[in-house]
């Protein structure tokens, strides 16, 4: 058969809602004829031969007439074009108008121009008549009510607890009740209100709160947690989230307040509960707007700008009409991407995306004395702590002499400020890396400190590139005397998500069936994500007067171990049975827990609770200039012992593991 003669039988074909809007309408025609008669006969007792006759003939007069108008006016009322299985609140409300009208007219019509009909007559109708023709429709939707809860009953659903039983968690539960094809069923709620404790919604109980939740799990044979508590604080919904972590249950959180909302709170707004969900605080905020329009109009350059951290300022950067951002980085496929990310998303942006090494002096100069930044955010480093214990001077020239160089480089070419990033491993070292980035801390503030003193002019010159000419120039010279850059650090901790970050590695191993491996089960760090991060940077480059080392309040550190078991069974699996977790040992120059500041720094709050300043460690800055002299050229020298070398310039940093 031709697509024509298709076409055209469908075109004689009845729809299927056309023959239930058909059958509907004879119905709610006998509906209102029956409806009013048994009014009639109720009125007189239920005998039939005691209605008068005038009030019978009345009826048969009128109510043919009656019931094609009440046909007519659902058909405008769009009555027969709901679709029943979904029918709610709508649907009742026009039925309600719908009912009243026709009443409403009958009984004008019927007083005036008919019969005088007892008024009992016409309020037992108009309650019939409202009871039958709405009861037809809903109870389609009972119907599959029913066979929905007979569905639920199958011996494959899959038993759920709800944490939350307001607003959000009621909004789950009806999803779950209507969605066939979810296969699942809700068998308790828990909730840390008493007053809900032991009562019930719809037929399910609320069982208790959090503390029931595994009683419940085992009571109930729970298989999956819906956590739907967006208005819960951080702390709250990390005490939960670990309580759940216990159970072996598929877990799964509404994101926040936002979907509640605006009223979409669904199965399919649930997201899988991100690593982040469990640190236990709420996100870092920092006040943006100062910040963006500090930046605003600038010139600004990242070195790492193809990094994760290095990267993302970039976006934040580019978003806020920088007068001209410059990326800097060695690695060009990196640099490439964000290159290219940022012209698509912002072709206004005067955007200059260069390829080279901080350790470079001569180019380093070269870009400063070409583009003139006004701020300039260093997050190139090697990060990578046991790759930097196998390759030790790599870490002191690309860390230290490379920060060396670039803050130079920014004091003579009229930098604003120079943010330093730095890390936790900082405080109190036991590797090389972290050893690396103190001394990168204490360069920037010896720079603070001698640019404060305006002795700028006496740093000495670590170049190992010929760079006489270009350091003794009068114009160099002068600009040191009267240079005012001020450089600040900011101390992070480990970054979720970011390159090198152990969250990547524990998800590939679990994508590979295991094992995960964990250095050591008390192993614990400190944890933010990559907003917060560049939200500190940013607030450290706006609010800095100099020689400051940011920090921000990370809450509770976490355990790797607990990490790692928690997102096996985010992943669906059970640790130790599904997915083995291995205990690898401590790798060289690891340790067992992370420290924010060393004890001596002390702390000094900021507009912001949550982000602090350390104040500087003194140290005798002259010895320090020269040190760094000898440990250069150590370095360059690929020398056996640079890491005692370190120990003298750095006197917090001890060695554990050669």
């Amino acid at each position: 058969m031709g697509e024509k003669a298709k076409e055209n039988k469908r075109k004689h074909f009845i729809e299927h809602w056309e023959i239930v809007t058909l059958l509907l309408m004879i119905y709610d025609f006998l509906a209102v004829t029956v409806a009013y008669f048994a009014a009639l006969w109720i009125r007189f007792d239920c005998h039939f031969h005691s209605i008068p006759l005038n009030y019978l003939h009345a009826y048969y007069q009128s109510i043919l007439i009656y019931a094609a108008c009440c046909v007519l006016v659902f058909w405008l009322l769009k009555l027969y074009r709901s679709i029943w299985r979904f029918a709610s609140y709508s649907e009742l409300m026009r039925t309600i108008l719908a009912t009243v009208i026709t009443g409403a007219g009958y009984f004008l019509i019927m007083m005036l121009l008919v019969e005088r009909m007892p008024i009992s007559y016409f309020l037992f109708g108009i309650v019939i008549q409202f009871c039958l023709t709405l009861g037809i429709r809903f109870s389609y939707r009972f119907v599959l009510l029913l066979r929905s809860r007979k569905y639920s009953e199958a011996p494959y659903c899959k038993r759920v607890m709800l944490i939350g039983a307001g607003a959000a968690g009621q909004m789950i539960f009806r999803d779950i009740k209507h969605a066939k094809e979810t296969r699942e069923k809700v068998y308790c709620f828990i909730d840390d209100n008493q007053n809900k404790w032991g009562r019930y919604i719809d037929g399910v109980v609320v069982f208790g709160g959090r503390e029931s939740i595994l009683e419940a799990c085992e009571k109930f044979g729970i298989e999956k947690i819906y956590v739907a508590i967006p208005s819960a604080s951080a702390a709250d919904k990390r005490d939960i989230l670990q309580i759940c972590n216990e159970t072996n249950c598929e877990l799964m959180s509404l994101p926040g307040m936002y979907q509640l909302y605006n009223g979409e709170v669904t199965v399919s707004k649930m997201k899988e509960v991100a690593i982040e969900d469990l640190l236990g605080r709420d996100p870092i905020k920092a006040d943006m707007d100062a910040i963006f329009a500090y930046l605003k109009g600038k010139v600004i350059m990242v070195t790492g700008g193809g990094g994760s951290i290095g990267s993302e300022l970039c976006r934040q950067i580019a978003a806020h009409s920088p007068k001209q951002l410059i990326i800097f980085d060695i690695y060009e496929n990196n640099a490439y991407d964000i290159q290219l990310e940022l012209k698509h998303k912002y072709p206004e942006l005067d955007l200059v995306t260069l390829i080279g090494s901080v350790r470079d002096s001569r180019r380093i100069f070269q870009v400063f004395e070409q583009y003139r930044p006004e701020i300039v955010y260093h997050a190139a480093a090697h990060k990578h702590v046991p790759l930097m214990e196998d390759s030790p001077c790599e870490s002191i020239k690309n860390n230290v002499i490379g920060t060396y160089k670039t803050a130079f480089a920014a004091m003579v070419h009229g930098c604003k400020r120079f943010v330093l990033i730095s890390t936790d491993k900082a405080v109190n070292p036991v590797n090389i890396m972290g050893a690396s980035k103190r001394c990168c801390e204490m360069v920037v503030q010896a720079f603070d400190a001698k640019i404060k003193e305006g002795k700028a002019d006496e740093i000495p010159q670590l170049f190992t590139h010929w760079m006489r000419e270009a350091v003794d120039n009068p114009e160099v010279t002068e600009a040191l005397r009267n240079t005012k850059t001020e450089f600040v650090a900011v101390r992070f901790g480990n970054v979720l998500g970011s390159n090198g970050s152990v969250i990547p590695l524990f998800k590939k191993q679990i994508a590979h069936g295991g094992p995960v491996t964990v250095t050591h089960p008390d192993i614990i760090r400190y944890f933010m994500t990559i907003p917060e991060a560049v939200g500190l940077v940013l607030t450290a480059g706006t609010f800095a007067h100099g020689g400051e080392i940011f920090v921000l309040d990370m809450g509770e550190p976490v355990k790797i171990d607990t990490l790692a078991r928690n997102l096996i069974r985010m992943s669906g699996y059970k640790p130790d049975i599904d997915i083995k977790v291995e205990y690898s040992g401590l790798r060289p120059g690891e340790k067992l827990y992370e420290e924010k500041l060393m004890s001596e720094e002390g702390l000094r709050k900021t507009d912001n609770d949550l982000i602090h300043i350390g104040n500087p460690i003194p140290f005798e800055i002259e010895t320090f200039l020269d040190q760094l002299d000898k440990l250069m050229e150590a370095a360059y020298k690929n020398k056996d012992d640079i890491r005692e070398l370190m120990m003298e310039v750095v006197k917090t940093y001890h060695i554990t593991n050669k």
